[in-house]
């Protein structure tokens, strides 16, 4: 090659990297210019949040927005300074899944001051100026998971599993599950043995609560009123090792892969199915609006004990061994292939 091919070449490939070097500043750029939006999340433990978060992260991207997301892994402090962090870092909205609701409004209050709209996401900030709610209604799913023991157990001794103490939500659900309750328990019908909230919502306190159950009733209980799937499972594992699995109707919530199995053995009744893909995407949609200074598609306001604040309220839906392909299945929520590989030849799911 001569020395003018040789010096050809070597411009060309300069010229190839500073079109390269060109183009990802211009990306870099253009991502910069986007709408930023913040996820706040509590804790991204389990199945439940995970999708949460990636739906809403698919649907920010189709609607051309940014999202930074972060996880306190369970840690009230640590949430409220990566929320801090997401004002600095010019988010425009707020999604804001809290730890404690009732001690998150430090963050609404660090957001406003900040010009940053709020939106509350599947827990209701409490006292604050919060600008949407998105959730499903927690009195409906309550009463859903109260009125379906009480058809299959209407007489006996009911364990009651709450959640955490610090979520206004769990408080709710038990509110709306003791005034289906309270009717058979005055009769006489229904005596509650049992009945407490978990920290933090945890399968282990449920387990260890439920042992404690079972022991104090000799092993007579008719039913268990667990307020989530995970809860569900404690208080299955229990009953499992006391040959009692299948025997005691239980509730639960969320539709988690382990629950829907649970419900296809015949170790869990019930479940409470919330379409959180549609959920995710719906506040996704909000946000933008927020951020855009659009009006909300609020259906109606809920109290948060310092305002009525606009709120959208989604539909929960009963699972049970009956509907699960048509409800769970039929959504892509679930799979029947990862339901039906964890089951028996005749428990199998046609």
């Amino acid at each position: 090659m001569s020395k003018t091919s040789r010096r050809i070449t070597v411009l060309f490939a300069a010229f190839v990297i500073v079109l390269i070097v060109l183009n990802g500043q211009l990306a870099q750029a253009q991502d910069g210019n986007k709408l930023q939006i913040g996820f706040s999340m509590e804790d991204m433990k389990g199945e439940r949040w995970q999708t949460d978060l990636n739906s809403f992260e698919v649907r920010a991207k189709q609607l051309g927005v940014a999202v930074i997301s972060r996880d306190a892994g369970g840690d009230a402090d640590r949430q409220f300074q990566q929320v801090q962090d997401m004002i600095k870092r010019g988010i425009r909205v707020l999604v804001l899944m809290p730890r404690d609701t009732t001690k998150a409004s430090r963050m609404v209050e660090a957001a406003k001051s900040a010009n940053v709209k709020v939106i509350s996401y599947d827990r209701l900030v409490q006292n604050s100026d919060v600008d949407l709610y998105v959730s499903f209604d927690r009195l409906e799913i309550g009463r859903m998971q109260a009125e379906y023991l009480v058809k299959q157990a209407p007489r006996g001794n009911y364990v009651l599993i709450a959640g955490s103490p610090r979520d206004e939500g769990a408080k709710t659900l038990h509110e709306a599950q003791m005034s289906v309750l309270q009717p058979y328990i005055n009769r006489g019908d229904i005596k509650v043995i049992a009945d407490a909230y978990t920290k933090d919502w945890l399968p282990s306190e449920a387990y260890l609560l439920m042992l404690k159950a079972i022991d104090s009733a000799q092993g007579q209980i008719a039913a268990v009123l667990a307020s989530n799937d995970g809860l569900a499972g404690g208080a299955i594992q229990a009953l499992r090792e006391h040959n009692l699995a299948g025997k005691v109707a239980v509730s639960g919530q969320d539709a988690d892969l382990a629950a829907v199995i649970c419900i296809a053995q015949g170790a869990q009744s019930m479940t409470v199915y919330k379409p959180i893909v549609a959920e995710a995407a719906i506040a996704a949609e909000e946000a933008v609006r927020l951020a855009k200074g659009e009006k909300t598609h609020a259906d109606g306001t809920m109290s948060n004990g310092k305002m009525n604040v606009p709120t959208i309220m989604l539909k929960p839906v009963v699972v049970t061994k009956d509907n699960i392909k048509t409800t769970v299945v039929k959504d892509g929520f679930q799979t029947l292939k990862s339901i039906n590989q964890a089951l028996s030849a005749d428990q199998q799911i046609k």
